[in-house]
């Protein structure tokens, strides 16, 4: 096990103290009103920890305390990671980005696209060229998930029991077939749709690969990093250390809740959203990407390979505003273009919240949350564990972070 410790003063790693006394205060107000449970929030420049503040429970009702080794699940926080094992396939020969998915899974030859209807009367019509994998790694494929409840094919997800993306019981292969069966949303390539996609790309790797995902995970990216506490489960000495989940009430507090099957090696290895890790794993892996594909010595992949996978790569320099599908055209979106598996700020005068240009990360369903700002040498990681229905605090969270930022 290891553990994230501060390694510089804040001022030493050019930020302000006092900016980040409100950072603080601005999440631990969110503990006090029983919004959240707990977090850890660090900020690093350079690659040197300058800033690591742990507050609140990571188990309320048993008193446990946040604490830097806490584990955390981090869903699709998941994605990146994915992303970075398949262009170690791409570096090795092994597929190419351009490759049609049906080369490797046969299944999904010959895919329909939606053309008007619903349920039983859908009408679908031949696609005009395949998915390929590209189109997976940037959600431009055409695939979606069930609890978009935004068009007929969500639709069709729900009832062909992906609802929660997974049919019950089922396993990563199994789950193709399912997916396979159902039309596109539109043609591949056309628009941005967070989807199934990555769960996808992770049967893609282990068919490449003849290992399940797990064990590639953990060979070719969590053993070279360090990354000590991270996979899709935890073993019983690390359960302890597990935080517990929370969904947020219909009155504004939270609610234990299920979440990810972590005792024991889970039946469906989920590339979108399946991993645990704690937070030195998670800062190994920013740093990482930070560090252009290199870390301690290690080097896992190329800096070209790296650059391509945190630059824009939605068609013509689009953002995700004006090329996502109808359901992400939201004033969060603009501003913000689309790599492998992360989102990237095109525009920063445009987004939300100030964040420098070219800053890439990503977040997960919990209200855990990455980026990386790489004009500033700056990581950034916060984590909690709550399922959020009205809760939003990661536009307030980098405009914080942004004014700590001085030197």
């Amino acid at each position: 096990m290891a553990q994230l410790r501060q390694e510089v003063d804040p001022g030493e790693g050019g930020l302000d103290g006092k900016a980040l006394d409100r950072l603080d205060q601005y999440v631990a107000d969110h503990v006090a009103e029983g919004r959240l449970p707990g977090f850890l929030v660090a900020l690093s420049r350079g690659g040197r920890v300058a800033h690591l503040t742990v507050h609140g429970h990571r188990d309320v009702a048993a008193g446990l305390p946040v604490e830097a080794d806490t584990l955390w699940r981090i869903y699709s926080m998941t994605k990146p990671v994915t992303a970075v094992a398949v262009l170690l396939l791409v570096e090795e020969g092994r597929l190419s980005l351009d490759d049609p998915l049906e080369r490797y899974l046969p299944v999904f030859a010959g895919p329909r696209v939606y053309v008007g209807g619903s349920g039983p009367d859908v009408e679908t019509r031949p696609a005009d060229g395949p998915v390929l994998l590209r189109h997976l790694l940037t959600h431009t494929a055409g695939l979606t998930f069930g609890f978009y409840y935004s068009h007929p094919v969500d639709a069709l997800y729900r009832e062909a029991g992906l609802e929660s993306s997974v049919p019950p019981g089922a396993d990563l292969a199994g789950t193709m077939d399912v997916y396979a069966r159902l039309p596109l949303q539109f043609e591949p390539g056309t628009q941005w749709n967070y989807s199934v996609a990555s769960n996808v790309l992770g049967r893609v790797i282990e068919v490449v690969s003849g290992q399940p995902l797990d064990r590639f995970f953990a060979d070719r990216i969590f053993r070279p990093l360090g990354m000590t506490d991270a996979g899709f489960e935890v073993t019983p000495e690390q359960s302890g250390r597990l935080a517990e989940l929370y969904g947020e009430t219909d009155a504004g507090g939270i609610e234990p809740i299920p979440g990810l099957p972590l005792h024991g090696r889970p039946r469906f290895l989920s590339g979108s959203g399946g991993m645990v890790a704690s937070a030195h794993d998670y800062h190994r892996f920013m740093e990482m990407l930070r560090r252009g594909g290199e870390l301690d010595g290690t080097r896992l992949l190329s800096r070209a390979s790296v650059a391509m996978m945190t630059g824009n790569r939605l068609p013509g320099g689009a953002d995700l505003q004006s090329f996502g599908a109808p359901t992400h055209r939201e004033p969060y979106n603009a501003g913000v273009g689309f790599g492998f598996n992360v989102s990237v700020v095109t525009d920063p005068a445009r987004t939300v919240a100030p964040v420098g240009l070219g800053t890439f990360g990503w977040s997960g369903v919990a209200t855990t949350t990455f980026w990386v700002d790489p004009g500033r040498d700056l990581t950034v990681q916060f984590m909690t564990q709550v399922r959020p229905k009205t809760l939003k605090i990661f536009p307030e969270l980098k405009r914080l972070v942004h004014e700590a930022v001085v030197g």
